[in-house]
């Protein structure tokens, strides 16, 4: 687990190493409105993590709204994705637009996202499915990005297809696993979503690599937070909610650090203490 303490030039990782921060401090009085950092892979790779193969860890990335769906000109949640991924190459990037019903703007825009100086990008259709082995492709990547959309026909159609075992043992054998919305929803055993309809209800069947439950979107759209809030007063397990700009980041199941795309992003933790629905806001790094 990564322990971030105070603010330092440096992280100590202990066995991972250290990763730089000077230039993620977050400037006071800063606009929602982020600059366009230099995108190249030599500028990713020079704020990429220090890491060592042999303590490989299992690191999910989950983003309550952002990245390059929802930010085009502000891709600091996708650069801090590339920076979790090894360094000397193109990173391999598997794109899975299931929930979306494999959208092809959605398509277009990821591959626009992290084009071919960026990372070496895949897209995994089930719908129109090419890949027998999907387990041995999934393995070969570095990192696997799952875009947003409906959480329960996302879910059906990976065990249909048995994706979700193949993801379990990526996620195993160090594959980082990322996603926004229905993305984030996913890997935790439950979470909030609009899959059946206007109302938001929840969603008690998810792939559980992650405990308890999750919320995206949380400032974004305004039934959100009381939706969530209602259903852990009511006995839905509780979790972590994140606004539209603020990532979850989680390395063997254990929360390491919140980061952000935007200065006001936040994230929280949701929880039932006596009765009372508790929240708590994380601390939280602007990227910026």
């Amino acid at each position: 687990m990564t322990e971030l303490v105070g603010v330092a030039d440096q992280v100590d990782l202990g066995d991972q190493g250290t990763v730089d921060l000077q230039d993620h401090d977050r400037v006071d009085g800063a606009s929602d409105q982020a600059v366009r950092p230099d995108k190249s892979a030599s500028a990713v790779r020079s704020r990429r993590w220090r890491w060592d193969t042999s303590q490989m860890t299992a690191r999910i990335l989950a983003l309550g709204g952002g990245g390059f769906s929802m930010e085009p000109d502000n891709p600091l949640l996708d650069d801090f994705l590339l920076s979790l991924l090894p360094p000397g190459r193109l990173p391999k990037i598997c794109f899975v637009p299931t929930a979306s019903g494999e959208s092809e703007e959605y398509v277009a825009d990821f591959l626009a996202a992290f084009g071919p100086e960026r990372a070496d990008a895949s897209v995994l259709s089930l719908f129109r499915r090419e890949i027998g082995d999907l387990r041995g492709f999934i393995r070969t990547q570095d990192a696997v990005y799952v875009g947003g959309g409906s959480t329960a026909n996302l879910l059906a159609i990976w065990r249909l297809h048995g994706l979700d075992v193949a993801l379990r043992e990526a996620y195993d054998a160090g594959v980082v696993m990322a996603g926004i919305s229905a993305g984030m929803n996913c890997w935790f055993e439950a979470s909030v979503t609009d899959s059946f309809g206007t109302d938001l209800d929840g969603l008690a069947d998810g792939l559980g690599f992650l405990a308890g439950s999750a919320c995206p979107h949380y400032d974004g759209e305004e039934l959100r937070r009381p939706a969530y809030r209602q259903a852990v007063e009511g006995g839905f397990p509780g979790g972590y909610a994140a606004d539209d700009g603020a990532a979850l980041f989680f390395e063997d199941g254990v929360l390491a650090e919140v980061v952000a795309s935007r200065p006001a992003a936040h994230a929280y933790r949701v929880s039932l203490v006596a009765g009372n629905v508790v929240e708590d806001v994380l601390p939280t790094r602007y990227l910026g």
